[in-house]
């Protein structure tokens, strides 16, 4: 409003405490950033673009706008700390070592079914076992050491094999579904683990994204407020050295005008 700037020459009258100041003193509303006119408006509310504000006061309300930007970033980075610490500190399901888990709680019935596993499977218990067979087919076909007590077809062999087949094979059943049981609670456990990694790695991109997004920005802006208070202090300055030099040709003028008139 032009009645609360009233310019004189280049002078202009401040809407905050309606001194007249020079214009390089201040600036008008409409020079300003949006929001910063707006946090000024929220104080008068009546105020037009066409308003003036001195520096001393302009600075006032640069310093509480860059105060509101560190605050908002200080309140959404420390939600998402809270977010993340609960995140970190949720227990609902504590991870576990599988492998050690399972090795101590084996009962010896368990830990013999390994080992038969373990041996059945493996290929000194395949050259020990051809080689019995071998040695008790050579012995019961030559007669050797006059040792004829499995003749051919051999049914006593087939009778030891098939015990040892029927003995083996539930043993080496137990120690598979044991391997089960490990594999599914080790899945069981990836996925538990995922799930919190899933969590943890979402609220990083959050806080990552805040600081892409939110903070840098308003750094920027801050930095952006404090080129225009520097600018405002440098004008101030080169007045202040333009007036001081005008004052001081003026007093050497005056000091020749009167030397002059001395006799």
């Amino acid at each position: 409003m032009f009645n609360t700037m009233k310019k004189t020459g280049y002078k202009a009258r401040c809407l905050v405490d309606h001194k007249t100041y020079d214009l390089v003193g201040g600036v008008f509303l409409e020079d300003l950033d949006g929001s910063l006119r707006a946090l000024i408006r929220r104080d008068y509310p009546k105020a037009a673009n066409q308003d003036f504000i001195c520096n001393e006061h302009l600075v006032i309300y640069r310093l509480r706008r860059m105060d509101q930007m560190i605050a908002k970033d200080y309140r959404q980075n420390h939600k998402l700390n809270q977010k993340l610490t609960r995140v970190l500190a949720k227990d609902a399901y504590q991870v576990i070592d599988v492998r050690e888990q399972l090795e101590n709680s084996l009962t010896f019935g368990q830990r013999v079914a390994d080992a038969v596993a373990h041996f059945g499977g493996s290929w000194p218990f395949i050259i020990s076992f051809v080689s019995v067979m071998i040695v008790w087919i050579v012995i019961n076909t030559l007669h050797l050491f006059g040792a004829d007590f499995d003749p051919f077809p051999f049914i006593l062999l087939n009778l030891f094999l098939s015990m040892v087949a029927a003995i083996q094979a539930p043993l080496i059943m137990m120690s598979q579904n044991r391997s089960s049981e490990y594999d599914r609670m080790e899945s069981r456990n990836d996925y538990h683990v995922n799930l919190k990694s899933e969590e943890e790695i979402r609220v990083l991109h959050a806080k990552v994204d805040h600081m892409i997004q939110q903070d840098n920005p308003n750094l920027l802006q801050i930095q952006k407020i404090q080129t225009e208070m520097l600018g405002s202090i440098e004008a101030q300055v080169t007045e202040l050295r333009r007036m001081h030099s005008s004052l001081a040709h003026e007093v050497a003028d005056e000091e020749i005008e009167d030397d002059a008139k001395d006799p």
